[in-house]
């Protein structure tokens, strides 16, 4: 136990000098002008800075370097592969015969690689393994290293408990699928459990590395709609491609009065919305979720720095409270990184489950469809 006290504190600390790293040279620049003239800090770009994407990796404390990834284009004069170093800071780089460069914040690509035409900026056709690309690269290692060491361990002592952390993501595995997956989809949890885990331990590892101010820490994975929107295409392909005969003739021809269904398919129609938003309803929900997370720590982070921009005595008092709230969020946001894994993960077993269902089995199920609906509608 003294042990996770010592780490936990080593990482609220780093999260707290990281932050204040990242936002000193605003407060430097002001209190170094020669006017005296208080530079006024754009919390905007700032967050928007730690939780967009990017073609470098923040190094630790320090707010001027990255760690280059590679920038990988297709200009109008064929492909360019080259280090996002050369990009830093604005500066342009010429690869060939195409000049490429960072858009600024006044373009229409803004943060995007551009390429240079006669003073014209370009959109080249751009697979950059950006820092999102590069921690779904991590994360994937992590999940499978950690799967793969579990397996290995029950077959060499399928009698023995693993112990410490993997025994806690033994835990974790027993209680999704003894929990969730087995009591929803019954005959058919073996079949769907391989990706439904997946799905679990895929979005708790991203939401924790995100929650990690260090490498390989710091890339808002779950707060990119566009993470979340895969995962949500791979849950709706897992429903709607693997349903059954039944579930079908409950879309097309639900069983309602005939003419709520003809001649004009009133009900039709709105099953088959419904099969739409539910996904759409699980991309929005995690986005939407670890984002707010995430804007709420660093902007209790900032106001340590405007305040002081205002006030030393100002600053100072803010310094305590904003501290205290930032670290107190940060820990719920270490709750709600299980929350969300955890709904996501039950939320598209309920999904799966309701497209499995039989029609001969409708009574016996009727119970369970209903409070089905319940969790859906009460979470979605």
């Amino acid at each position: 136990m003294t042990r996770i006290k010592i780490i936990l504190t080593s990482l609220l600390l780093a999260f707290a000098v990281s932050m204040a790293s990242a936002t000193a040279p605003e407060v430097a620049a002001a209190e170094a002008a020669a006017d005296n003239a208080e530079k006024k800090i754009n919390p905007k770009k700032i967050i928007f800075e730690h939780l967009l994407d990017g073609y470098g990796w923040e190094v630790p404390f320090d707010h001027h370097h990255r760690i280059p990834l590679p920038v990988i284009v297709r200009a109008s004069d064929g492909w360019h592969c080259f280090s996002s170093a050369h990009l830093d800071h604005g500066h342009t780089y010429t690869d060939g015969g195409a000049t490429f460069v960072i858009a600024g914040p006044e373009s229409k690509f803004a943060g995007k690689v551009v390429e240079l035409d006669r003073g014209e900026e370009i959109r080249p056709l751009d697979i950059s393994v950006t820092k999102n690309v590069c921690a779904l690269f991590i994360t994937v290692l992590l999940v499978s290293g950690i799967m793969l060491w579990l397996a290995a361990f029950l077959r060499k002592h399928p009698y023995r408990a693993p112990r410490k952390g993997l025994g806690a993501v033994e835990v974790c595995v027993t209680f999704v699928y003894d929990g969730v997956i087995k009591p929803i989809l019954g005959p058919q949890a073996k079949r769907f459990a391989p990706y439904l885990l997946t799905v679990f331990f895929f979005i708790l590892v991203m939401n924790l590395l995100g929650l990690v101010v260090i490498f390989p820490g710091g890339a808002n994975l779950t707060g990119n709609i566009a993470v979340t929107m895969v995962l949500a295409v791979c849950t709706f392909i897992a429903t709607n491609f693997f349903a059954n005969k039944h579930y079908w003739k409950e879309i097309l021809w639900p069983d309602v009065p005939m003419w709520l269904k003809f001649p004009l398919p009133i009900m039709p129609v709105i099953e088959i919305f419904g099969m739409f938003t539910k996904p759409a309803a699980l991309t929005v929900r995690l986005f939407a979720n670890m984002m707010g997370g995430h804007m709420i720590v660093i902007t209790l982070t900032l106001l340590i720095f405007i305040f002081s921009a205002m006030s030393p005595v100002a600053g100072g008092a803010t310094t305590v409270v904003s501290l205290f709230f930032s670290i107190f969020m940060l820990l719920i946001d270490v709750l709600v990184s299980f929350i969300q894994a955890y709904v996501f993960t039950m939320l598209s077993t309920i999904f799966i489950g309701l497209a499995h269902e039989e029609e001969h089995e409708k009574d016996d199920h009727a119970h369970k469809h209903d409070i089905g609906k319940e969790i859906i509608d009460t979470l979605v």
